[in-house]
């Protein structure tokens, strides 16, 4: 949630080719619905602090370093799961934490494919595909 920059019109993509972090413009026409969705992560994240969940994995070193980021809203993803699990990857203590992940990627992709069908485009067409016509359209 926090790589959102309504403000300045941004959002923040981290470690992208290059393990590099880059700004992209966040167009005028997604505002009003990634706020909606803002909104929506914010309900399920507010929802499971009350059931004693609402963490989420923190990369590298930042949990010790932020102790209570895990449970801030800045740090939920902002498509999360529809439900709760435990990561595969945990280890130990860790391997008993329920939190709720993003989304798997097939499940975007899935979406993308039934929207390029009931749009009547015939050429294959996937969310690497968008993001290379997003980055021709801005030169």
């Amino acid at each position: 949630v926090k790589d959102l920059d309504f403000g300045r019109g941004q959002i923040m993509v981290r470690e992208g080719k290059g393990d590099k972090d880059r700004a992209v413009p966040l167009p005028e026409r997604l505002r009003k619905r990634l706020r909606e969705q803002v909104e929506h992560a914010a309900h399920l994240h507010r929802r499971d602090l009350a059931k004693g969940f609402g963490r989420v994995w923190l990369p590298g070193a930042l949990d010790r370093k932020y102790p209570n980021a895990e449970t801030d809203l800045a740090w939920q993803y902002l498509f999360p799961s529809s439900r709760l699990s435990t990561d595969p990857r945990a280890d130990g203590e860790e391997r008993h934490i329920k939190r709720r992940h993003h989304l798997h990627e097939n499940m975007i992709q899935k979406q993308v494919r039934k929207a390029v069908l009931s749009a009547g485009i015939t050429k294959k067409a996937s969310c690497h595909t968008l993001r290379h016509s997003f980055a021709t359209h801005l030169l």
